[in-house]
Formats: structure tokens, sequence, C-alpha cells
């Protein structure tokens, strides 16, 4: 669910985890004179928490009525067409440069278009829950590539021990003991492989475009819409345009673009900017925690005593590979 930035990433970011911004500080009382927020950091926080955890269930209900790449597709169409009514309230332009929109064509695809893609097809076929609790593990993922790639970011014990934690939770969660617990491992494997692909993907956005003179929004704005284009060039190859419009369906794709695409993105760089990337990355540990809640109240999805309890050792890993002192 992530965007580009133009500043460097912390060292294991995860899918929901922005990259890290100048702190900043503001009076509760009034609205902060650099990010200009009449609402409380902490109502932000759970919005934001509410709205990626809600994502799960939505992207579950679009794929009812409509083929996968047409949630992504919706998903990254209204996204993209909310941040770029913000640009236009605020006068910015796009960013410029070939050589640039080449860097977010790349991080649109492993980003947005890639693991878009892979949890609606996923969704086909495991839980929105299981989804939810898989998301998770993309900070382990990070942290494993950034130990292999990122000469500046060297293993220690702490978090060597932290990602054996957290796989020894995805083991837990999928149930290996008996099979993967009943779940279908091919829509499985396919959310392990978008949980995966935010973790390269921020890799490559940590190399390429970090010091980008541009907004967080431009430059999300600008991710966003070539993967629109992206998917509109891909989507006649492997599909048909739909039938009819279910109202149901388009309204969760609508508000899986608008809210938990658009709006999660001003939100999350509102949060980097007033109170810091460490505590605007504890929304990760709520996520799961809402997408369970989500799909076992409202889809009436099932749930056995080994997907919370590997969540949480999950949770639990990929906080222990975070902790130690960070770069200056």
């Amino acid at each position: 669910m992530p965007a580009v930035t133009r500043t460097p990433v912390p060292s294991a970011p995860s899918p929901t985890a922005p990259a890290a911004a100048p702190p900043a500080t503001s009076a509760p009382s009034a609205p902060d004179r650099r990010t200009g927020h009449r609402l409380d950091w902490r109502v932000r926080f759970t919005a934001l928490s509410l709205v990626w955890g809600f994502s799960f269930l939505l992207i579950k209900l679009g794929t009812e009525a409509y083929a996968p790449l047409h949630v992504s597709f919706g998903r990254l169409l209204f996204g993209a067409l909310v941040l770029l009514a913000v640009l236009a309230v605020r006068r910015e332009r796009l960013p410029r440069g070939i050589r640039l929109w080449g860097h977010l064509a790349v991080s649109a695809f492993l980003l947005n278009v890639l693991p878009y893609s892979l949890f609606a097809y996923a969704e086909l076929t495991i839980p929105s829950t299981l989804a939810g609790i898989v998301n998770a593990t993309s900070p382990l993922f990070a942290m494993l590539l950034s130990f292999a790639a990122l000469s500046e970011d060297r293993p220690t014990r702490r978090r060597v021990a932290g990602m054996a934690v957290g796989f020894a939770g995805v083991l837990t969660v999928l149930g290996a003991w008996q099979g993967s617990s009943g779940h279908d491992p091919v829509g499985t494997a396919m959310a392990l492989g978008a949980s995966a692909s935010y973790a390269v993907g921020w890799a490559y956005v940590r190399r390429t475009l970090a010091g980008s003179p541009y907004s967080h929004t431009a430059m999300s704005g600008g991710q966003l819409l070539v993967g629109t284009v992206q998917l509109a060039v891909v989507l006649p190859l492997f599909t048909s345009a739909p039938d009819s419009f279910a109202v149901v369906p388009l309204l969760a794709v609508v508000a899986l673009g608008a809210l938990g695409t658009g709006l999660a993105f001003l939100l999350q760089y509102g949060l980097v900017a007033e109170v810091g990337p460490t505590t605007a990355q504890m929304v990760t540990y709520f996520i799961p925690v809402i997408a369970t809640v989500a799909g076992v109240a409202l889809l009436g999805e099932r749930l056995t005593w080994n997907a919370p309890v590997g969540a949480a050792v999950v949770l639990l890993g990929a906080a222990l590979a975070q902790s130690g002192p960070r770069r200056p």
C-alpha cells in the first residue's frame, strides 16, 4: 500500500510504514503550522488503521463481482484521482523527467500493480483475514532483503532472532504441521508474493528515488497514475470488460481506491511529518487485527486458533527485527 518518497526509508519498511520524513511537533489544541492538520494525530492514526485494515474486506467484496485485475485497476484509478485532485487544489505539478518517470514506473509495478493484483487473486481462494495477516510479513521480507542488498544494514543477533520468530509465526498462521490448515496453497503463495513485492519495491525506491525534489503527494500521484496506465494496457489481454456493474462490489472498489489508497497516502505522510516515522509505523500492528475482526464479523469467515496466535508471533518478530539503533 505504500507510495514513493523523497527521503530515505527505515531499514525495515512495511507496506504500511511510510518513508522517513523530518519529524515535526504540533500543539494538540491547534493545527500544526507545518502540517496544517486540525484533527489530532491519534484520530488520523485510527482512521489510517481502519482504512488499511478494511482494505482486505473490500478486496473480497470487489472480487465477488469483478475480475481481480478490474479490482486492482479500480483501486489504482480512484486512488490516483484523489491525489491528482489534491495536487490541483494545491496547484502542484506532477514530477518531470523521463528518468524519474522510468523509476516511478518500476516502483508502481512493484508497490502497487503487482501486490494489489496478487492480493486480489489470492482472495479468490483464501479468506480476507488470512490475507490481512500475511500482509504483516512484509517487514520481515524487507529486513531479509536489506541484509542481502544494502550494506549499511548489518545483521545483528536481535534482528536475526526477530526474523526467525517472525517466520515461525508465518508457519503457525499457515498451520504448516497440518497441511496449511486447509488454506489454498496457491492463494497463500500469492499473498506472500504480494508481501514480498512490497519489500522489493521499497528497496528499489530507496536506491533510486530518495532525494527527489518533489513532494510526497506529487510522487505518489505520479506513481499511481503510471500504475493505472500499466494496468489499463494489461487488462484487455487477460480479461474482458464487466457485463454489468454490481452496486456493492463497485462501491467496495471505489472505497478501496479513494479511501484505502488515495486518502491513506495523505494520512500516512501527514502522520510521518507530525509524529515521526517510528510512531506512524505502528499502524502496521493494528492492520491484521482490524482485518481479522472485519472478516469474521462482517463476512462470517472462519478463524482457527493458529491464525491470531501466529499473527501475534509475526508482529512480535517484526518488532524485534526492527528494534535497535537506527542510522542517523
